[in-house]
């Protein structure tokens, strides 16, 4: 029993990769005949810093959440009373038959990065 305990340390308190993701968004995938929305949730993230990856088999949208509030920045010490928001590197692969699909439209709005799909014409 002290083995499975000191083996569960060792992997819990491994090094992270600088830049393995922190968190994963929410994501909401709705189809209709001949378009697919992807709508992922992204509140307090900047438009500019997302990454959108497509390739035939998946999406994958990433970014950066930074810690708001400036907390520190007055110079005075900060006491961190709830942390419930994801912050740091985030990345989303969502799986998705992207060989049949066009990405026809991208618009960051309200928090949320709304991703618009249409059908590719079959030959």
């Amino acid at each position: 029993m002290l083995e499975q305990a000191d083996r569960l340390h060792r992997q819990f308190f491994q090094p992270v990769a600088a830049q393995a993701p922190a968190w994963e968004p929410p994501v909401d995938v709705i189809e209709s005949a001949d378009t697919l929305w992807v709508q992922v949730a992204l509140p307090g993230v900047d438009p500019g810093s997302v990454t959108v990856g497509l390739e035939p088999d998946a999406l994958t949208v990433s970014a950066r959440r930074s810690f708001p509030c400036g907390a520190g920045e007055s110079g005075r010490a900060a006491r961190i009373r709830a942390l419930e928001i994801p912050y740091g590197r985030f990345q989303r692969r969502i799986g998705l038959p992207l060989q049949a699909l066009t990405l026809a439209n991208k618009r960051m709005q309200d928090g949320c990065l709304t991703l618009t799909f249409s059908r590719k014409e079959s030959s």
